[in-house]
């Protein structure tokens, strides 16, 4: 039971290497309970969130896209990215597609 996700810059067309990536489990009180923390690769890919057993539930992912913006001199009108998804358990990939304008992101294998 995994999750991972691979980050394309659209603007450039080229993978967004060194995002940074949080994965966290919604709790019934509203919080997320942070389950794993990762940065992107060279390739803009995080192959694995967490090390863990995930139970199925419902998770978010939260990009941190300021700081990977801003070392290329350009302000995020998105400064963090948020996808909320529902997890079943097996293998999950979340892919976002990214610009300093906009994201789009969808359900991938």
């Amino acid at each position: 039971m995994s999750i991972s996700t691979h980050v394309l810059d659209t603007m450039r067309g080229t993978p967004a290497a060194g995002l940074a990536v949080t994965l966290l489990r919604n709790e019934p009180d509203g919080d997320g309970k942070e389950v794993g923390q990762a940065e992107t690769d060279a390739d803009g890919r995080v192959r694995a969130l967490t090390d863990e057993e995930l139970d199925p539930g419902e998770y978010r992912l939260e990009f941190d896209t300021r700081p990977y913006f801003e070392r290329s001199g350009l302000s995020a009108f998105y400064p963090s990215v948020s996808v909320a998804f529902s997890f079943e358990g097996g293998h999950l990939h979340v892919p976002l597609l990214l610009s300093a304008f906009g994201y789009t992101t969808y359900k991938g294998t």
